[in-house]
This record gives C-alpha cells, structure tokens and sequence, in this order.
C-alpha cells in the first residue's frame, strides 16, 4: 500500500488517540486524524507546532519519516527508528564487511543508472541526450574517470539553460533543487533504515561530517526525477523566483510519482524500498545488481 506523505505548515496539536494521528489546529480548533499506518513522510514546516511523545514512539515504530524544517522553513533533521528490521545485526556486519570491489562496483551502476536517466529526461523534452547517454555506458569500476561530473557538465545548461550553474548555493532555480533533494534524501535514509541498512556508511561517499553517506550515493539515480518537477514548475511559471508553499507542496509529491523500476510500474516512495532491499542483497551475496528506476 502506497503511504500517505503529510505537509504540517500551519500551527497544529499533533496527537495519538486510537493509533491514529490528531491533527488540532491552533487557529481555529479543527480536528482532523490520519491512521499512523497509512503515512509514510511527514514534514513540519512550523515552528508553532507541536507533538506529543506518544505519538512519537508511534510514528517511528511504524518506520514514519518524520522531517523537521528549522526556522527558515527549509528541512533541518529527521526521526529514523534504530530497530526496524528483525535481522538488522546481520545485515549491518554484511554492509561493514563489504569489500572495495564490491563497493566500486554498485557505485558504477549508481552512475550508469544516474547518468542514463539524466539523458532520458532530455531526450522526452527534446533536449540533446545522445552524448550524454553514450556516457553512461562507459563508467567504469568506481567511476575513476568521474563520468558523472562530465555529464553534469553538459546536463544542466541543456535543462535549465545555458547560464544555469548547478550550485548548492547558487541562484534560484537552485532552491528548488535543493529542496527536492533534501525529501528524496530523507525518503532514502527511511527504506535504508526500513531494509535494515545504516545510512551513515555510504558505498562511495564518506565525508566523515556526512551522517546520511549511504542516503546521497542511492538517491543519485533518482535525482532526475525531482529535476523533472522542476523543470514542469518552471514551464508552468517562468515568473516564480521563491520557495514557497506550493512549491514544497508539489515537490513532496515526487514521493508518489510513477516510476518504472524491476520492470514494474512503481510510486517512487515503493521504489526507493526495492532498491534499499536490493542493496542488502548486493551485500549478503544474494544479488549482484541493484534495482534502481529507469526514466520514462
């Protein structure tokens, strides 16, 4: 069953009656309930809301991804529950015991994954992609010639225009970006936590100020998918140079957006669990690839 993703912007009363969640707002007492069970993210966007414990140990034990924005509104930390999985121990010593070629390996089919679905984007907006694809078909073994960086050098201009420069904190539409990368993360680190997976020890990246390593090296490929979201605001805005409510709101949905992965037709949060799944498999031996979705 598809999980519920909720968006708290206004002050609120977040409870726990009957597992389900109470929703009281502060302004004008209306009560609204959601069964815990059926959400999957939840962001609070207000500094005026507040949550009670139970509700709390409620959400984690339902492996909930509750997200917390800080004062600037921009997501800040997450709840992640530290006992999902009944054979966490076993699955953390396979992911520590992971070997260098192995690692090296599951990054080059991160990037190919990455690369050829930022060439399949441009190609459905009519964009030069045939270069760019023709990349990804020759990343090698931990990517020792960074393919990844020459096609992002030629992706971005293609997509958002040739004076646009790809920048954490560089000019708006960079907003945008950041904050659909920031709920893909922490939609990531949940299936991590969910597949019994430490999302801290990360298969390529390993800044050791990263607590979500391994949560930035499987969201590469999905990436594409928050830039295609972007890119249809833009379209359907040229005029919007802020983050602002409608904005997140949209962006949240790329959660449930159709995505096509083993095969299958899949919302990207279910996705994003099969490949988590997939990834401890590629650590106990059980599998040598992952599932990650290709863009249609």
């Amino acid at each position: 069953m598809l999980k519920k993703t909720l968006f708290f912007s206004n002050p609120y009363r977040l409870s726990l009656k009957n597992l389900q969640l109470v929703a009281e707002s502060k302004d004008d007492g209306e009560l609204r309930t959601i069964p815990v069970e059926d959400i999957g993210f939840m962001v609070l966007d207000n500094m005026q809301i507040s949550i009670s414990m139970p509700l709390i140990e409620a959400l984690v034990g339902n492996n909930v991804a509750v997200v917390f924005s800080d004062s600037k509104h921009m997501p800040q930390s997450m709840l992640l529950n530290l006992d999902s999985h009944s054979i966490q121990t076993e699955i953390f010593r396979n992911q520590i015991d992971a070997s260098i070629p192995l690692k090296k390996n599951l990054w080059k089919q991160t990037i190919e994954c990455k690369i050829a679905n930022q060439a399949k984007l441009l190609k459905i907006l009519d964009r030069q992609s045939a270069d760019i694809l023709n990349l990804a078909k020759g990343v090698k073994s931990g990517d020792t010639d960074n393919r990844e960086g020459t096609a992002a050098r030629l992706y971005w201009p293609r997509l958002l225009g040739k004076s646009f420069i790809r920048d954490r904190f560089g000019n708006f539409p960079n907003e945008l970006l950041n904050y659909g990368y920031i709920i893909l993360r922490a939609a990531v680190a949940r299936s991590l936590v969910g597949s019994g997976l430490l999302p801290t020890l990360g298969i390529h990246h390993r800044n050791k100020y990263n607590s979500y390593c391994l949560a930035d090296d499987i969201m590469e490929p999905y990436r594409p998918y928050v830039d295609k979201r972007v890119f249809a605001m833009i379209k359907k805005n040229p005029d919007i140079f802020f983050l602002e409510k409608e904005q997140k709101v949209g962006l949240l949905q790329v959660l449930t957006d159709d995505v096509i992965i083993d095969k299958m037709r899949r919302p990207l949060m279910i996705a994003l669990s099969m490949t988590t799944s997939s990834l401890a498999k590629c650590y106990s031996g059980e599998l040598k690839k992952l599932k990650y979705p290709v863009l249609k």
